[in-house]
């Protein structure tokens, strides 16, 4: 298992802020060597500690976003394999394991009312998955 140490903390911190600041920019923000920087971010993304790099849109763009919650039931002891299968699919931001009626909860994001309608069926169509409720998320209130 990897160790986030301090200098980590620091990377990330900063990669939170600027998700797009290269190497040297960071090297240079934090007083490291422009190696250190590439080794302990390389480190960070091996180890999962960094999952993916994304980008957050302004409040028009992602105004125009189709947004949902889907809760999923999945069959007997397929859950793994569903959450792989879902974890590949890049208009899921989130992805949880739950308990109770539904197994899998899971938010997405897609550009168009046609694409939500593509990525539900394709969520559908996932061997394993026995069952699904998707409540759009129609207007931010906070």
């Amino acid at each position: 298992m990897f160790n986030i140490d301090e200098t980590d903390r620091k990377i990330l911190n900063h990669l939170k802020i600027d998700g797009r600041a290269s190497i040297t920019t960071l090297a240079g923000a934090l007083g490291l060597a422009r190696g250190t920087v590439q080794s302990r971010l390389t480190q960070l993304i091996e180890s999962r500690a960094i999952k993916r790099f994304t980008i957050e849109l302004n409040s028009i763009e992602a105004d125009e976003l189709v947004r949902a919650v889907m809760m999923i039931e999945v069959r007997g002891n397929t859950a793994n394999s569903v959450q792989k299968a879902l974890q590949r699919m890049p208009e899921i931001n989130s992805l949880h394991r739950t308990c109770g009626v539904w197994d899998i909860v899971i938010q997405l994001e897609t550009t168009s009312l046609y694409n939500f309608d593509g990525v539900l069926a394709r969520i559908r169509e996932l061997p394993g998955v026995a069952n699904s409720e998707t409540c759009p998320l129609l207007r931010r209130i906070y």
